[in-house]
């Protein structure tokens, strides 16, 4: 397999995992409809996503090997997990609700570090996302593949929260529509069916 492949894969479950409507996302937007902190925000999240990836990758490895049994368990779990996951995104399509950002004044620095770490760590789906869904996917790739696709992964998470933070005052027009909602939720739906299904089927 070619180093694209995995390095795609990465991205396309990494994106579509973090590409939705939650508390993190909100505050981000937030902060960048305010110009607040936006840069110290956007690489905190992408950082702290970072390392929740690269130990999910590395540690599931190890388990791997160990067990195939819980290769087996998390590959049809995983496989679940995201076929719900889009079916709660297609069913967001027939009831949108456009994203409120609170007009408020700016937070301090230490105030927006310790929300977008109480967002992220206090969270247990990011658990579930990165260490667990991330990790035992990526088991099907070996040796530098696997690297490539913890690559793509934390090149989304990158990619997402610094285009979320610097875009806001440009998305938040767009996203006040119900149907720019729509259409977000049935490419996130669309993705995680084709991904569950590649877990399946691979």
């Amino acid at each position: 397999m070619s180093f694209w492949g995995p390095v795609l894969a990465g991205f396309s479950l990494g994106g579509g995992l973090i590409v939705a409507i939650g508390a993190q996302n909100a505050f981000v937007l937030r902060l960048g409809l305010l110009r607040s902190h936006v840069f110290a925000i956007c690489l905190l999240c992408a950082l702290s996503d970072a390392v929740l990836i690269i130990l999910g990758i590395a540690g599931l490895d190890t388990l791997v090997q160990r067990s195939p049994l819980l290769l087996t368990t998390v590959t049809y779990g995983g496989a679940l997990f995201l076929f719900v996951y889009g079916l709660m995104a297609f069913r967001r399509v027939f009831t949108p609700e456009a994203m409120k950002t609170a007009q408020k004044e700016a937070p301090t620095l230490a105030a927006a570090v310790a929300t977008a770490l109480a967002f992220t760590f206090l969270n247990p789906h990011v658990y579930l996302d990165t260490v667990l869904l991330l990790g035992s996917f990526s088991a099907k790739y070996l040796g530098q593949e696997r690297v490539a696709f913890g690559v793509g992964a934390v090149t989304a998470s990158f990619a997402w929260f610094f285009g979320l933070g610097y875009g806001a005052r440009l998305l938040a027009p767009v996203f006040a529509r119900p149907l720019a909602w729509q259409v977000l939720d049935v490419l996130i739906g669309s993705v995680m069916w084709l991904l569950a299904a590649s877990l399946l089927f691979s």
